[in-house]
């Protein structure tokens, strides 16, 4: 089989590294790729956002299937389009990635089902936005309703900083037109946790869970990210509560969609607070998590090839899958001031040096001549495996500590709650 890998961060490095591993596939093509995917798979310049040159890559190229990774794509329609052209491709389509590309349309659509989730309100006047701040006090959080890659969510401890939220995100365009509606939540305590499902239309079946580490600093601090590292298992929540999760959101929104006429196959992430009222929404996106896919694949030990081929097909109830018992605990390494301006281009050393049984998964690197240097804000996620949480944390800071680059920072505390 040939495939085609759509994207160029960490999740599709994961992906593309999974893929590789089935005895199905002869070939696998990524678009545009990265400097570590370059290594397992031939890297074609071809943007996320360019269907027609998606579409016409996998004609000329006879893929056999497109894997699209990221969620602009999904929200530009290239499933549909694929489908259209009679090119088998995993992912929903457009209408089905609402889920995700508008806070709204989720938020709307899990009232109305009665899925567990904040109490909200939305706004398209920025005024309206801040009177309604002041009425309900702090914390309160404000998201931007549509995609601003990980970045739109604040958590405001404060009414002024709420009102600065909704300011910058409605008024200063900083998450540009993703910002000209926001969703303002209550706030709900508790753990988060990300559970991820394949979908076929029919069928559900859930994967692993994971927990992610969303602010930038140690202990929780700063500014939200989108994502400084995660780990899967997460023991400290029981397996009843994730059960409840399966039972009370991930089901009924598998209902909901057929319900709406919506029929959704691929991966339907679900990132959820569990509260002392049980697990609720914190926002559903409609693809594989990053980088929680850093963490959950390497647990998979069912052909990814067999899940995508039967969620398409519609037969994903036939298979049954399989998890390794062992930990994974992933550590992101970033550039120096990321979530907010940084500097590309840096030449990163070390990475021939770690351990082969450690996944070195690139996320914001380019192929520059004979080296790999920095590209993006979340450069590496380093991935270890091992017999418990503890084991495979501590094999993860041990071998990141081989990699280097200028201004180079990364959380000291993944995992640690699971300890």
């Amino acid at each position: 089989m040939r495939i085609l890998v759509i994207g160029n961060g960490g999740r599709e490095h994961a992906i593309v590294w999974k893929l590789k591993q089935s005895p199905k596939v002869t070939e696998i093509y990524c678009a545009p790729g990265n400097g570590g995917i370059a290594g397992l798979a031939t890297c074609v310049p071809i943007a996320v956002e360019d269907v027609d040159g998606l579409v016409a890559f996998a004609h000329e190229k006879q893929v056999d299937l497109t894997v699209v990774g990221p969620e602009v794509p999904l929200l530009l329609g290239v499933v549909d389009r694929f489908e259209q052209e009679g090119l088998k491709v995993f992912g929903p389509r457009k209408q089905a990635a609402l889920i995700e590309g508008s806070k709204r349309f989720a938020k709307e659509l899990m009232q109305k089902y009665h899925i567990p989730t904040a109490a909200f309100a939305s706004f398209t006047d920025a005024e309206k936005a801040k009177a309604y701040v002041r009425k309900q006090g702090a914390p309160i959080v404000i998201k931007a309703d549509g995609l601003a890659a990980g970045k739109g969510v604040v958590v405001a401890q404060t009414v002024a900083e709420a009102e600065q939220a909704i300011a910058d995100t409605m008024e200063e365009k900083v998450f540009g037109e993703a910002g000209n509606e926001v969703v303002i939540e209550e706030f709900l305590s508790g753990q988060e946790v990300s559970l991820m499902a394949f979908l076929d239309g029919k069928t559900v079946k859930p994967m692993v869970v994971a927990q992610d580490h969303k602010p930038v600093y140690d202990h929780d601090q700063g500014p939200n990210t989108g994502g400084m590292g995660t780990y899967s298992p997460v023991p400290q929540i029981p397996e009843k509560v994730v059960q409840q999760a399966i039972d009370t959101i991930i089901w009924p929104m598998h209902e909901a969609f057929r319900n709406e006429g919506i029929e959704y196959k691929g991966v339907l992430y679900a990132g959820l607070m569990i509260t002392a009222d049980g697990p609720k929404v914190i926002e559903f996106n409609a693809r594989f998590g990053d980088p929680e896919t850093q963490v959950v694949l390497p647990r998979l030990k069912t052909d990814l090839v067999e899940v995508m081929e039967a969620v398409i097909a519609g037969r994903l109830d036939e298979l049954s899958l399989q998890w390794s018992e062992q930990a994974a605990v992933c550590v992101i390494l970033a550039a120096g001031g990321y979530p907010s301006s940084y500097e590309k281009g840096l030449p990163i050393t070390g990475l021939d040096e770690v351990g082969e049984d450690t996944m070195v998964f690139h996320a914001g690197t380019k192929q520059q001549e004979d080296r790999v240097v920095t590209a993006g804000g979340r450069v590496l996620g380093v991935t270890a495996t091992g017999a418990d949480i503890g084991k495979a944390r501590e094999k993860a800071y041990q071998e990141l500590a081989k990699i280097s680059f200028k201004d180079m920072h990364y959380r000291t505390d993944i995992a640690a709650k699971a300890l």
